[in-house]
């Protein structure tokens, strides 16, 4: 190509860039694996409770912890990313996920697990999280969406990979050698890919030019001033919201409204968490052709005929179960495919790693309501049904506030000028 003779020194794991950055995808999409191991909670959380005897309750602290020190650091480290460069920060990140497993390994009550899983491996899995999706949208300006989408398919499918590994280590060697070898693995591995990270030189001749696409220009400083920020973090709320609180109570739904065998109920999640994966590359390159709120609105519809469905189900309707939650779980991961894009799509694409950061707090409060919320119903009303009536008013808000508010904002755009 013309554009690789004028930069032909630019290489990426030994092949001119234009080809080579094509190989961050599957690296990027590995350390993604990893971490998304943060997930598979529930594979250790039983033989847990026997080995410390604990409570369900108690049992579920280490995976929330986790869940909030991951909304928590993820926004902090778009801040140093451009300081320490993506390899250090993929490095420093991945260390801390695999002395967070193999410490856990060595807990001896819910306390110290709490802070060994929740906070030392959530904090891990926060500072790596956003640096293959940073490095993937550098390398690609001309396919930012569908490159984060699908690098970001490693997280998603994470369930489907490391919960039955886990299983089955767990069933060979117990908990405690699995949790060992888990991190000491996820230490060389992610460790190892942190070294083919790094940012393309500022106007690299080598990769194909960013299309033109209208942008707003909104730097960090002014991210906060934004409409279209409100916008989107509302969105995304309400997005990890309904599916997060949806994920939680997958088997219970199965078991308890519909009345189906828990195996089948759990090998179900299986199907899910497929659908949660594809959909990631494909809401990222829709988002490369159509506007944000269009794709947004998309999601909150298909959330909504999930809720009619669910919130209408009887006893023994399967088919009606599996297409409802497959529709759920391809939502939750289209938004995490949706939002960075938009984000890139919305604000400075320079300033990426630092706007979605901020962008992503909301998450961060999704998460921790999701978790809680869906269950809370249950109890207060005795059944699963009611928990689908304020995810469905929470889509129908979903498709105002992305018809109103997700959308560039000019006026801000102007103070850059």
């Amino acid at each position: 190509m013309q554009n690789n003779d004028r930069n032909p020194e630019l290489k990426i794991l030994g092949r001119p860039a234009n080809q080579g950055r094509w190989l961050l995808i599957p690296l990027g999409m590995t350390v993604l694996l990893c971490l998304g191991t943060v997930y598979s909670w529930s594979i250790f959380r039983t033989p847990l409770e026997n080995e410390l005897n604990l409570s369900a309750t108690e049992s579920l602290f280490p995976y929330t912890i986790a869940l909030v020190f991951y909304a928590t650091f993820m926004p902090i480290t778009g801040f140093y990313i451009h300081r320490f460069g993506p390899a250090w920060i993929t490095g420093i990140g991945g260390g801390i996920v695999g002395l967070g497993y193999i410490l856990s390994s060595f807990a001896t009550n819910i306390l110290m697990l709490t802070f060994t899983y929740g906070v030392i491996v959530g904090m891990g899995v926060g500072i790596t999280y956003g640096v293959p999706m940073a490095v993937a949208a550098r390398w690609f300006p001309d396919r930012k969406g569908l490159a984060v989408g699908l690098t970001i398919v490693g997280f998603g499918l994470s369930p489907l990979v490391t919960a039955p590994l886990a299983k089955r280590l767990i069933d060979q060697y117990q908990v405690r050698p699995t949790l060992l070898l888990l991190g000491i693995a996820f230490t060389l591995i992610i460790s190892a890919i942190a070294l083919t990270f790094k940012f393309p030189p500022d106007n690299c001749q080598s990769l194909p030019e960013t299309p033109s696409l209208p942008q707003t220009v909104t730097s960090p400083q002014h991210l906060l001033k934004s409409r279209s920020f409100y916008g989107l973090w509302l969105c995304y709320t309400i997005g990890t919201f309904v599916g997060l609180s949806a994920i939680g109570i997958s088997s219970s739904v199965g078991e308890e409204m519909i009345n189906i065998d828990s195996g089948v109920a759990a090998t179900s999640v299986s199907l899910f968490a497929l659908f949660n994966g594809l959909s990631r590359p494909l809401f990222g390159w829709l988002s490369d052709r159509f506007p944000p709120r269009y794709v947004a609105i998309g999601s909150y519809t298909l959330i909504l005929i999930a809720c009619t469905m669910m919130a209408n189900a009887q006893e023994g309707q399967v088919i009606t179960y599996l297409i409802a939650f497959s529709l759920f779980w391809f939502c939750l991961g289209g938004w995490l495919a949706l939002a960075p894009t938009a984000t890139l799509r919305l604000f400075n694409p320079s300033d990426y790693a630092q706007n979605y950061g901020i962008v992503f707090t909301a998450y961060g409060v999704g998460a921790l309501l999701g978790t809680l919320v869906a269950g809370q119903i249950r109890d207060w009303f005795g059944s699963y049904t009611y928990a689908f009536y304020p995810m469905a008013i929470l889509a129908i808000l979903g498709i105002i506030v992305a018809n109103f508010l997700l959308k560039r904002d000019r006026a801000v755009a102007d103070l850059k000028k």
